[in-house]
């Protein structure tokens, strides 16, 4: 009984700090481009029309997000 005393604290700050990281995540753009690295292993680097359309998709994604 007396271990509950200390694991329940334990508990409590373990999640808070998980829903922190979680939140800090997310607000500092990890989860922006899910789907890019996977499919940039696809695709050989050197390839003019690779590389036409990456500088594409990022003029797009500079043009789409709001300035803060």
């Amino acid at each position: 009984m007396n271990a509950l005393y200390y694991l329940i604290p334990i508990a409590i700050v373990l999640v808070i700090a998980a829903i922190w990281l979680f939140f800090w995540a997310v607000d500092s753009g990890q989860y922006d481009d899910l789907d890019g690295p996977a499919h940039s292993i696809l695709f050989d680097d050197e390839d003019p029309a690779h590389t036409a359309a990456q500088k594409n998709a990022h003029s797009n994604d500079n043009n789409a997000k709001p300035n803060d």
